[in-house]
């Protein structure tokens, strides 16, 4: 499988403290690598690095081709970053926000409203793209907030968190639009968050990450198997309990 993402001993130190300690994985393309681990466990220091808003103390990770030391820029190219407190201008119309955001990558008209036509029709606001965002319920703008992440057709997207907030069924219309993304488009993710149950369903690989140490990887089935565990949730819990041991 085409590697997208291919992170190696990456490592971020603090003046006195070591958030993220030699963490290497990689992602295949039309991959979906979820990254957990507790609060202040470095995965969100480890995302930041990948993104290039934060730099590495050692380690390297390679982006389509690039490094995130020696060419951020070009990663910048390959990769969108959809945080989790991620917001929308309110007074901006939905469909001027998407013209407004593809504007920010291309200057071809043609180039602008493809663009624009492929977040339409993965966002599925249909008409309320015409009203002003300020009156979207929180799904709604996580959905155009998506959109407008992917509608760029980045090598790997970056989601922290991307049903935070949301209603059931608005987590599911999320997490079936990256499925989708994923199987039809080949796009690769890498996925932040605390709901194993949404981990378990969308990801086809799982990161536990404890303590700045990435602590294993493998399919949930594969996980579950190696720590006879009847879900994610207990696989998650027994890993981090044991590195706390150790």
């Amino acid at each position: 499988m085409e590697k997208v993402l291919e992170v190696s001993g990456l490592t971020k130190q603090y003046t006195k403290v070591l958030a993220v300690n030699k963490v290497s994985f990689d992602i295949g393309k039309g991959e979906i690598f979820a990254l957990i681990g507790p609060n202040g466990a470095g995965k969100t220091t480890t995302i930041r690095m990948i993104s290039t808003l934060l730099k590495s103390t050692a380690g390297d990770a390679v982006v389509g081709g690039y490094s995130i030391n020696k060419e951020p820029e070009k990663v910048r190219e390959c990769i969108t970053y959809l945080p989790d407190e991620a917001g929308a201008y309110k007074n901006m119309t939905g469909i001027n926000y998407l013209k407004f955001m593809a504007g920010l990558f291309y200057t071809d008209p043609k180039q602008i409203i493809d663009c624009v036509n492929r977040a339409k029709n993965i966002c599925g606001l249909g008409d309320r793209l015409n009203d002003k965002i300020g009156s979207y319920s929180r799904g709604m703008i996580r959905k155009l907030l998506l959109s407008r992440a992917v509608m760029t057709r980045p090598k790997l997207a970056i989601l922290d968190e991307p049903t935070s907030g949301l209603d059931v069924l608005n987590a599911i219309e999320i997490r079936k639009m990256i499925k989708k993304l994923a199987r039809e488009d080949g796009m690769s993710f890498l996925l932040s968050s605390h709901n194993m149950l949404e981990i378990e369903f969308v990801s086809d690989r799982v990161g536990i990450i404890a303590k700045g140490h990435l602590m294993v990887t493998g399919t949930g089935a594969e996980l579950k198997r190696r720590y006879n565990a009847e879900n994610l949730e207990e696989v998650f819990e027994r890993v981090v309990l044991d590195n706390e041991i150790h």
